[in-house]
């Protein structure tokens, strides 16, 4: 793949988790230099040891190459990293080790790139075993995505299908237990059991899960919250709270 077909990587924590993860994948570092800053160094020293090319830069030539302002002063050029697809997710399920009850996250057109960002950081920090989003109408792993992601795009395994009902049909043939989440569900979902084989459904920012993809799931619930002028949370962060549940459960079965 020539650099051509190339893509930023932007801020010091999601530029050290390709170096650390995926260092084929890359091709430049540009870089403001401060030796002062301790973590900087830590990267330019990773990128020296994989033989990546290190540009010096000003903060304002490095903001133009990579069209953003939140690099922190490191800018990753690379190539994309490789999705998986339907059959690998498949094929990923049926490589567990025997007894592992797999957790996945499913989001159902998750459009913006800092919650599909923060929705990957929870992710990792909940050793899920899969991100499942669509082709269509979701946000792509675009430089924010991973910086907001905070390394983690480089370390979750995200699948991307063509048909996210036929995904979860699979899913289900292959003993997932589906649980959607929306604010109009009767069950709460600290009184569903997680422990299982289990898919955390999630959906669109305001939009909530669509009519299809609610139908596919083997059960809705909903996170109970005060009464007040809070009605729901932010996608990211509902995320969070039901990955987290699931693993409490886990820990404490």
């Amino acid at each position: 793949m020539g650099k051509g077909n190339s893509v930023w990587v932007v801020g010091q924590h999601a530029v050290s988790a390709v170096l650390q993860v995926n260092p084929q994948r890359a091709l430049n570092l540009y870089c403001v230099i401060n030796p002062d800053n301790k973590e900087q160094s830590a990267v330019l020293s990773l990128a020296q040891q994989h033989g990546i090319a290190l540009h010096p830069v000003t903060k304002k030539e490095l903001s133009q190459r990579c069209d953003s302002q939140q690099h922190q002063g490191l800018a990753l050029q690379c190539q994309p990293r490789r999705e998986g697809n339907e059959q690998e997710l498949l094929a990923r399920l049926a490589a567990l080790p025997v007894g592992r009850a797999p957790l996945l996250l499913v989001l159902d057109q998750v459009q913006d790139p800092h919650n599909f960002g923060a929705c990957l950081r929870s992710a990792a920090a909940a050793d899920i075993d899969a991100v499942v989003v669509a082709k269509d109408n979701a946000s792509p792993l675009t430089a924010t995505v991973q910086k907001v992601a905070s390394g983690a795009a480089e370390t979750v395994a995200i699948f991307r299908v063509t048909n996210l009902a036929r995904t979860l049909t699979q899913l289900q043939q292959h003993g997932v237990w589906l649980v959607g989440t929306s604010d109009r569900a009767d069950s709460s979902l600290y009184d569903v059991d997680l422990t299982g084989p289990t898919a955390i459904v999630m959906g669109a920012e305001g939009k909530g899960l669509r009519q299809l993809t609610a139908k596919k799931c083997d059960t809705l619930v909903s996170l109970p919250m005060a009464a007040g002028v809070v009605s729901s949370l932010n996608v990211s962060v509902a995320t969070g709270v039901c990955l987290f549940e699931a693993v409490r459960q886990r820990r404490t079965s």
